[in-house]
């Protein structure tokens, strides 16, 4: 998952980070000043929680006089003195907007927290203030309107495309009551989706199975007694404690023979901020409302024919054709698995329908006996710090790429790492932070962030600093880290996000990088998962923790065997989520919402596989659309998904190290950012556009039922 920081969401492709000074800056605040650490790296270790708010109000105060000297100008209005000073506008906010709203992801705390409910309505007034202002708008529009007669070059070009397109969606030919309306919605926003991603890390929290009785962990292998033991004596508890935290909760649900413990987990799972202190249902409900009524002013009948104009799709009409034609296809497969995994447990004993709590027990225990592989097996090949130097070896191999840990660099947390990336020729190109394991601090899942984006201004060149962050297996005291097969394929998923951002070419930072349409993002990520079955790939590192001996072949053989394992559920699982995205963010108006889980069952009963369970709801803790950036783009993993199926069909015709290929990823896709359409970049790498049925093929179905 790539995320954008900060809640100045409608500049957030105009403003970026670039150098300027400001005789005005307190010189005491740390984020206000330049950094003195190799390669101006952030000074976490002199950040504290009083130094943010007034970072905020000073960097607002300066990007505000930035804007005002760009639309006073009584000069007439050039790309330098206009598109090129937005740009270049804003550098210090952006770098306080990046540090303080990653670390409220990646490390917060209860001031934190309110700092962010206390400055969101300040940055959404001053977005606003920037996308409402007549006359700089007045001024893009001029230079817009003759970029043609300019002698601009095609990314000075590009640039004034986008920063035009940036001002036409954000309300800049508004008036009147709309444009105050706009001002409401926007600021109103900004609150509602930080405090919903605030309930979810508290639900999130908040549960915790604590277990004294040893006969309760019947079934666990012991890699997961030792993780729970240790999670009890951090909490300075007896026994043994499970959490909803990814590398507790699903092992938990894979290997535990007491079905009612299960049964309590997954409910506790699937209903977080549902029904409780922390509910999210009426902010759900405002959150789809507010983005209506947003959508509504600027001229669209919905939220996601607003998004999804400016991405590849392009349309609702693509997208939910294209959900529901991969949902057609994927459907009977699905249904398949299920039969088979009921039939198995039947055998086995189990006399009942097979309910959502027992799926990952029964189709794990008929993953072991299949293709006598789990990840008990597994992991003591996939010690973390191998994994890493495996995949840094892989970025080397591909793009010629060092990494290099330094240690003198600040960072946030002691569990963070930095490491110096270099090119072959021993040119700088980024710092890459790693923050690997759950803490109550950390929201969940994976992601890439960064602490700056890359950037050229008077031929001073900015690398990026890049931030990846997960929530993997910790170490105990009797093992180190071991990662699950579902956790190294999550790294190399995060670390192909990480090689968008870390080689990112180009002069202005809201075009480069990670800085694309939300469709085409994770296409540099999800082509990252293939290696994780390649038996090349896996011979050049998997060897086990203790004995040195490298994975057997069987072993790999079993892996690759098993790649397309339940691929069938894995797929309308994911339709399913795209599903409840598109139905939450396509309706027209707020009447069509009156109760969020009448209204949800109502979206993704079509993709039902296991039986509806009524006390638990998806919506509430989805904060991929309701506090992230994916609303009305869920559907991106599935449509990248497409992409990188095809584009690594190229690699398996030429080899999976194939440096041209690899070049040409690299010159066409990674560094290219967003210097022209997607689709163009597609075919500039495959000479040809994507094939729809490559996903179908990679999974092993064919097109047909």
């Amino acid at each position: 998952m790539r995320t954008k920081t900060g809640t100045i969401i409608t500049v957030i492709t105009v403003l970026s980070i670039y150098s300027c000074n400001s005789n005005k800056m307190e010189k005491t605040n740390p984020l206000l000043t330049q950094s003195l650490n190799p390669f101006e790296a952030p000074a976490f270790d002199k950040i504290r929680d009083e130094h943010y708010k007034p970072a905020f109000e000073e960097a607002i105060a300066l990007g505000r006089a930035q804007i005002d000297s760009i639309a006073n100008n009584p000069d007439t209005a050039t790309f330098e003195n206009t598109i090129e000073k937005l740009e270049y506008a804003g550098k210090v906010l952006s770098g306080v907007s990046s540090i303080f709203f990653n670390l409220n992801e990646a490390n917060t705390n209860d001031t934190m927290q309110k700092i962010a409910l206390d400055v969101s309505p300040m940055l959404s007034e001053y977005s606003n203030d920037i996308m409402l202002n007549e006359k700089l708008f007045e001024r893009v529009k001029s230079v817009y309107s003759k970029r043609g007669e300019l002698s601009l070059n095609p990314e000075q070009i590009r640039l004034t495309e986008e920063t035009f397109k940036g001002f036409a969606r954000n309300g800049a030919d508004l008036k009147g009551d709309q444009r105050d309306k706009f001002r409401e919605i926007n600021k109103e926003l900004s609150q509602i989706t930080l405090q919903f991603g605030q309930n979810l890390l508290a639900a999130t929290n908040k549960f915790t199975l604590h277990i004294t009785d040893s006969s309760m962990l019947d079934g666990l292998p012991q890699f997961v007694i030792e993780a729970s033991s240790a999670e009890a004596a951090e909490r300075s508890l007896q026994g043994w404690v499970f959490t909803l935290n990814a590398p507790s909760y699903g092992p938990f649900m894979q290997y535990s023979n007491n079905r009612d413990l299960r049964e309590k987990m997954w409910i506790a799972y699937n209903s977080k901020s549902f029904g409780d202190e922390f509910d999210n249902r009426d902010i759900v409900k405002r959150i789809v409302d507010l983005r209506l009524q947003r959508a509504n002013l600027l001229g669209y009948k919905s939220h996601a024919d607003y998004v999804l104009e400016d991405n590849m799709a392009e349309t609702s009409e693509a997208v939910n054709k294209f959900l529901n034609d991969l949902l057609e296809k994927t459907l009977p497969y699905a249904k398949k698995e299920i039969e088979q995994i009921q039939h198995y447990a039947t055998q086995n004993g189990f006399d009942s329908q097979i309910m959502p709590w027992d799926f990952s027990f029964w189709s794990e225990r008929y993953k072991s006996e299949k293709y006598a592989i789990n990840d008990e097996l597994l992991k003591p090949y996939f010690q973390l710090e191998s994994v890493e130097r495996a995949i840094f070896s892989l970025a080397d191999s591909l793009y010629g790429l060092k990494f290099t840990q330094n240690g003198s660099i600040p960072v946030y947390h002691p569990d963070v790492k930095v490491f110096e990336v270099h090119d072959t020729g021993g040119r700088f190109l980024s710092l890459l932070y790693v923050d690997y394991f759950p803490r109550e601090s950390k929201r969940g899942g994976a992601w890439m962030t960064s602490f700056r984006e890359q950037s050229v201004k008077d031929g001073q060149e900015k690398r990026p600093f890049v931030s990846l962050v997960c929530n993997f297996t910790k170490p105990t005291p009797q093992s180190p880290s071991l990662l699950t097969f579902y956790e190294f394929n999550t790294l190399l998923h995060e670390f192909g996000h990480a090689l968008h951002g870390m080689l990112a070419e180009g002069n202005y930072s809201s075009l480069t990088g990670t800085n694309v349409v939300r469709d085409f993002v994770e296409l540099p990520s999800q082509i990252m998962e293939n290696w994780a079955t390649e038996s090349l790939f896996l011979k050049s590192f998997a060897t086990h923790y203790q004995t040195g001996e490298a994975i057997p072949d069987e072993l790999i053989k079993k892996i690759i065997d098993a790649r397309n394992y339940l691929s069938g559920y894995g797929n309308v699982r994911q339709l399913t989520f795209g599903i409840n995205d598109m139905a939450w963010h396509s309706i027209n108006s707020a009447s069509q919402v009156t109760d969020v889980v009448d209204f949800e069952k109502s979206a993704i009963k079509n993709a039902q596989i296991l039986p509806v369970v009524d006390s638990v709801c998806i919506s509430t803790s989805f904060g991929h659309i309701f506090s992230g950036g994916y609303s009305a783009g869920y559907y991106s993993y599935k449509w990248a998904e497409v992409l990188e199926a095809d584009a690594f069909s190229l690699f398996k015709e030429r080899g999976i190290f194939n440096k041209e290929v690899a070049d040409s990823f690299r010159k066409n896709i990674l560094s290219k950012g967003n210097l022209e359409d997607a689709g163009k970049l597609y075919r500039n790498f495959r000479s040809r556009d994507p094939r729809a049925d490559a996903l179908l093929e990679k999974f092993g179905m064919t097109s047909s039922k």
